[in-house]
């Protein structure tokens, strides 16, 4: 079985194709380009650095949102258009649950978090009991105050990563009761492979829709869009 993954949910853009026994590729850039000028051509150079025809895929995984608007309709768009040529599902993973993937195997309460603006973050908590990835919160947009106080009360250990991290570490530092730790710098943002070992899991359990079916999945309304709503309002 063979998945390829997508992730443009944030700052990075990343491209991967993996199977049951190995990640065979890799490609991830986190730097000032938009995901429009580099996630066609990362995916083509993997696809020919493996020697693979996009025929074999099994399969297309893409962060599913929350994130950035623009960086999601890039990844749902590829990710659409490519399913519906090679007439290949969906794999729609939650982005949150892709983060905190990164972390397999560890005790630890997983804490991804990336920033929302206006004082808010997209995150969810996570643990794996044994081998098995279990959503303790679901992903959601919250005040980074009310996420602090949440995990206090839980009382646990927690690893925190993803964008938000370094704009919100400072209250991090200052509020949080329980023992933390922040994700290294190789283990802190979006991977495909995440994506796409989670892609897997959840291929194999049927969890996967029709190309022409797929959308990202926003949690909060655009910038532009609660602008306009406010005009209308003062309008009123």
């Amino acid at each position: 079985m063979r998945i390829l993954a997508l992730d443009s949910s944030g700052l990075v853009a990343s491209v991967a194709i993996v199977t049951e026994e190995a990640m065979l590729a890799e490609y991830t850039v986190n730097y000032k380009k938009t995901h429009s000028q580099t996630l066609l051509p990362m995916l083509n150079e993997i696809v020919k650095m493996v020697d693979i025809n996009m025929e074999e895929i099994d399969a297309i995984a893409v962060a599913a949102g929350p994130g950035s608007f623009t960086g999601l309709r890039i990844g749902s768009a590829t990710a659409k258009g490519l399913g519906l040529a090679l007439q290949k599902p969906i794999v729609a993973v939650p982005t949150l649950d892709g983060l905190a993937y990164n972390f397999y195997g560890t005790d630890k309460l997983i804490c991804p978090i990336m920033d929302a603006r206006r004082n808010q973050v997209y995150t969810g908590l996570y643990e794996f009991v044994g081998e098995k990835f279990s959503i303790v919160k679901e992903q959601t947009a919250m005040e980074v105050e009310e996420l602090l106080e949440e995990i206090n009360a839980m009382g646990r250990d927690v690893i925190f990563l993803g964008d938000g991290t370094p704009v919100y570490r400072d209250a991090i530092e200052q509020k949080l009761k329980v023992a933390f730790s922040f994700a290294p710098v190789h283990m802190s943002r979006q991977r495909a492979g995440a994506i796409g070992a989670l892609g897997m899991e959840l291929y194999k359990k049927n969890h996967f829709e029709e190309a022409s079916r797929h959308e990202p999945v926003y949690l909060r309304v655009s910038q532009a869009e609660r602008e306009r709503a406010e005009k209308l309002e003062q309008n009123i």
